[in-house]
């Protein structure tokens, strides 16, 4: 049975707002929630970025669903050591359950710190280092260790979960999914891959769970909600690694003056038909995926929801 969660954009939104909407989607019958974990927007016209353990911290208190961070990178920005803590104290807060969504990051959030960007191939070899940090930890034993990349001095976490947080890995290919088949709980991905799904199914993945991102951009006017999206979400339209490499928003917003109102409309469901939603949602079902989150891209989050609640959830919880 698939799951249907909202996906909540911290880059558009500040942490009231989020809070807000998590309070919404959990009225409008969404069964979970993603949140996104950025240090910088993809443009600044999207005009947010707030810490996100305070924001999940709020949440918890303010819904009953599970949460997912979606995805969180341990390697660079924040220590895997720091990581683990914060994530068990979400575990322990966090109502419905917490899992931990991990991936090797951009340039756009971990170059703050100062630190040289690596290749994507030492990256997920950090993130496998910095996830078995992160699962000795929350045995509650001290730990020390001295590997490759990261050090760690007798630390010892004490406010844990009953249940260790699960870790699901996020991947956009074949070498980071059979990664997130050998060292993940579960697999994070942003579209209806069915090879990347196959990859990671053959590499340790069989019979765990898929996470899916799908944005879409609801609204009255389907033309108009193919401009706004185009404004504020071109990110999604931009191709290859520059998602990966590119340091500054700046940097995206010159990439997206190549982004069509078009190009985004044959990515993203625009507009108020209910088939274009239900057919796009319909992709990632069949693909394989088992929770599927939605996030809306636009101003009108109070009309999103009215249309989902009355409209798109009954439809696909009854496969319709």
């Amino acid at each position: 049975m698939t799951r249907f969660g909202y996906f909540l954009a911290a880059e558009e939104h500040g942490p009231r707002e989020l809070v807000r909407q998590a309070r919404m989607a959990e009225e409008a019958g969404f069964e979970a929630l993603w949140i996104s974990d950025h240090y910088h927007p993809w443009l600044d016209g999207q005009g947010h970025s707030p810490f996100v353990w305070s924001v999940v911290g709020a949440i918890s208190e303010a819904v009953s669903l599970p949460v997912s961070t979606a995805v969180t990178c341990p390697i660079m920005r924040i220590h895997p050591a720091i990581t683990a803590q914060a994530a068990a104290t979400a575990a322990t807060q966090v109502r419905g359950g917490f899992t931990l969504g991990v991936g090797t990051g951009e340039a756009l959030n971990e170059h703050v710190v100062g630190d040289r960007w690596p290749p994507a191939s030492e990256r997920r070899d950090m993130l496998e280092e910095s996830v078995a940090i992160m699962r000795e930890l929350w045995t509650g034993r001290l730990v020390t260790h001295d590997g490759s990349y990261y050090q760690v001095d007798n630390a010892r976490l004490y406010t844990l979960p009953e249940e260790p947080p699960r870790v699901f890995v996020s991947a956009f290919g074949e070498k980071a999914a059979r990664l997130a088949g050998r060292i993940g709980d579960g697999l994070v991905t942003m579209g209806p891959d069915p090879d990347t799904i196959g990859v990671f199914r053959e590499s340790g993945g069989a019979g765990k769970p898929v996470q899916g991102g799908l944005k879409v951009c609801w609204g009255p006017d389907r033309d108009e909600a193919r401009r706004y999206a185009s404004e504020q979400w071109p990110n999604d339209a931009i191709p290859g690694e520059a998602a990966q490499l590119l340091p500054l928003p700046r940097h995206f917003a010159q990439l997206a003056e190549l982004i069509t109102p078009e190009m985004i409309g044959e990515r993203m469901p625009c507009g108020p038909d209910p088939n274009e939603h239900l057919t796009a949602i319909s992709e990632y079902v069949e693909a394989g995926i088992d929770e599927v989150y939605v996030g809306q891209v636009g101003r009108d989050q109070d009309g999103f929801f009215e249309f989902y609640a009355a409209e798109i959830l009954p439809a696909v919880k009854n496969g319709g």
